[in-house]
């Protein structure tokens, strides 16, 4: 790590914590009226951002990167405007900042009050997502906080186009462009991660071996997943068209999200007659299967998993598929081998459903839906910042709420802890407002 690279980083940071420090007094007005000249910023620069994609897929392609990651890089029109709509949708959103969550009398004149406020200043490392970019700029001004973006470097040219555009639309308001910055090497990934003093948090967002080395190599909070191993559980009360047509919706429409399925488990009193129905449907979509024992002598075409099959993300058109004797054996395998981010039963049976959602340990539990629906944008947060699988709060897609804590706020009036102690202590009132 060189010393200019460090130097300039820090100063990179001081002046992001300087303007978050700034934003952070901004009425929900102001911010705003600077996320809605993002969105018009962006959208004035739609032109420049699709062709600084373009430029940055074909150096991809001649590289040879990964059919999953290509996906995930890729930013055509229908993306950029969905993006962009996030943006506006988060503008719609309460503000998460200034709100009073304890307001409490502890004796007359002494009033304690735990109130929301930002983080400070958030620190994002992704891969290959720009428009990931676009999401996260619009919660972090919302939430007030500063951002500072790291991008991989198959998406350097994107992401440089975005980022122009929204300091464009920022120098227009009241929040100074400084609360957004982009880095753009991998030198300057290792120096952020060492940056405890000026960021507040660490999101990451990419492949699971990246996920890990930021894990690894931080002392900053890091809020993330390192793994998507999605299932479904096709039930003995299923619906079985809706089954087909939830697995096939689960795995197909987006295969390299982390939301898509990769293991599908079945019960045996109805894997003779669903394997079939299911297995043409994905056959159509071009998906790779791979089965169990039992699933093989109903499926005698597919390939055979193996154990490594139940604990991978493929990010691909790859299915393996389990079947299993009950409700409880479905449970542990996804209790086993899942990554705690989403997992669905298709059942008719409430009681069923009662049970999973009870027992299987994962940030999102659905029922008779596709686990697509994992997503900050359709849960109606405007975006996301990412998915958090860990077991402490924020967990499963994080907006806004994710990106704020508290601080508790006293008023008194000269009061003294000695007047509550001793053999004539006073008694606290502790009345709630």
């Amino acid at each position: 790590m060189t010393t200019q690279v460090a130097s300039s980083l820090n100063e990179i940071a001081q002046q992001t914590r300087q303007a978050a420090s700034l934003l952070a007094l901004l009425s929900t007005e102001a911010k705003n009226v600077a996320i809605a000249a993002v969105a018009s910023a962006l959208e004035s620069a739609q032109d420049e951002i699709l062709q600084a994609n373009i430029a940055d897929c074909e150096a991809a392609t001649a590289l040879g990167i990964a059919k999953p990651l290509y996906k995930r890089l890729q930013l055509d029109e229908h993306k950029l405007r969905d993006a962009i709509a996030g943006v506006r949708d988060v503008g719609k959103l309460a503000d998460p900042v200034g709100q009073v969550q304890i307001h409490r009398e502890l004796d007359t004149g002494l009033v304690l009050k735990r109130i929301t406020c930002p983080l400070g200043v958030l620190g994002i490392i992704f891969e290959a997502r720009p428009e990931a970019a676009i999401q996260i700029i619009s919660l972090a001004i919302k939430s007030g906080n500063g951002v500072i973006l790291k991008c991989g470097k198959e998406a350097v040219r994107s992401c440089e186009a975005i980022v122009k555009a929204v300091k464009q639309g920022l120098s227009t308001t009241d929040v100074h462009p400084d609360v957004v910055q982009l880095l753009t090497t991998r030198e300057e990934t290792v120096e952020l991660l060492r940056l405890d003093k000026y960021v507040d948090l660490i999101i990451p967002r990419g492949s699971n071996s990246f996920v890990r080395f930021v894990q690894e190599n931080t002392r900053i909070p890091v809020l993330g997943h390192a793994d998507g191993i999605c299932h479904i559980y096709i039930d003995k009360a299923a619906d079985l068209e809706k089954a087909v047509a939830v697995t096939v919706d689960a795995k197909v429409q987006y295969p390299a999200a982390c939301n898509a399925i990769e293991t599908l488990l079945v019960h045996q009193a109805i894997a003779a007659e669903f394997l079939p129905k299911v297995a043409q449907a994905l056959a159509e979509r071009q998906v790779e299967l791979r089965g169990d024992e039992r699933t093989l002598d109903i499926l005698p075409e597919i390939e055979a998993a193996t154990a490594g099959d139940w604990e991978t993300e493929y990010s691909d058109f790859i299915l393996s598929i389990k079947i299993v004797d009950s409700l409880t054996d479905a449970i542990a395998h996804i209790n086993q081998y899942g990554s705690r981010h989403t997992d669905a039963i298709i059942t008719e049976d409430a009681a069923a459903v009662a049970t999973f959602f009870g027992l299987v340990n994962s940030a999102g539990v659905f029922h008779n839906c596709s686990t697509r629906f994992a997503d900050g944008f359709r849960y109606g947060f405007g975006a996301e910042v990412g998915i958090s699988t860990q077991q402490m709060p924020p967990r499963g897609p994080v907006g806004l709420e994710g990106l704020v804590t508290y601080k508790y706020q006293m008023t008194g009036a000269g009061h003294i802890v000695a007047t509550y102690t001793g053999a004539e202590a006073k008694a606290f009132t502790h009345r709630d407002f």
